[in-house]
């Protein structure tokens, strides 16, 4: 059985990538959820997470002995496993080109659009219109992050058809959704086919899933709000 470690869903956009693709599919797995208390070494948190890896941070796929961190190993892990088990899922694309494509647009989200994801935490719950809008307005470089990832979209959406990144639902639109999160908490303006897919995203059996457990958690992290001083 696939164990995944995670955070809070409001709060943990890394989180949100692997478990997003392991509820869309419907591989089995057992949920275990590490809530946030602070990220200090002390923390309930951190003694808790590092007993499995040392890097102390989630999410965290335990498969049998084998601890896999990181969501990007986690992702490629999923695909094999799924592959090996459940062939009539593709996780990645079949054909080669679209593959290559999808794991580009993965890896410059995992190390890229840092004013994006600095400036504009995850935090599902929220509606925060004005805040997005003072960001565009004072912060050139998430007015460039946004163009940068509304454009690949539409060049990816441009070439598949859709109603997905590269057609069916897979680990790029699993990557991406976090995103999708703070452009809708965030009310950052997207053109028309941008904002289809973002709700196609969002309707999307895992997503749905995560945000309806995210609305429910009603928890308020301080040290996650830079925006707010209470719900």
């Amino acid at each position: 059985m696939l164990h995944l470690h995670i955070g809070n869903k409001n709060y943990s956009s890394w989180s949100m990538r692997p478990w997003v693709l392991l509820k869309h599919f419907g591989l089995p797995f057992q949920e275990v959820m590490h809530r946030f208390d602070s990220f200090d070494a002390t923390s309930r948190f951190k003694q808790a997470v590092t007993q499995l890896s040392p890097v102390g941070k989630v999410p965290l796929l335990v498969h049998g002995d084998l601890v896999v961190w990181d969501t990007l190993a986690i992702a490629e892990y999923l695909a094999e496993y799924a592959a090996e088990h459940f062939p009539e899922h593709a996780l990645w694309p079949r054909d080669q080109a679209a593959r290559a494509r999808a794991r580009s647009l993965c890896a410059e989200m995992h190390s890229g659009f840092g004013a994006l994801r600095n400036a504009c935490p995850m935090n599902i719950e929220a509606s925060l219109p004005e805040v997005g809008a003072r960001l565009l307005a004072e912060q050139p470089a998430v007015a460039a992050d946004l163009a940068r990832i509304t454009g690949m979209w539409q060049a990816a959406l441009a070439v598949s058809g859709g109603p997905f990144l590269f057609g069916s639902f897979g680990i790029a639109d699993a990557y991406y959704a976090p995103v999708v999160a703070r452009l809708r908490t965030y009310a950052l303006p997207v053109p028309a086919e941008v904002a289809a897919y973002m709700q196609r995203v969002w309707s999307s059996p895992g997503v749905a899933a995560w945000v309806t457990d995210a609305l429910a958690e009603q928890e308020f992290l301080d040290f996650e709000e830079p925006y707010r001083k209470g719900r």
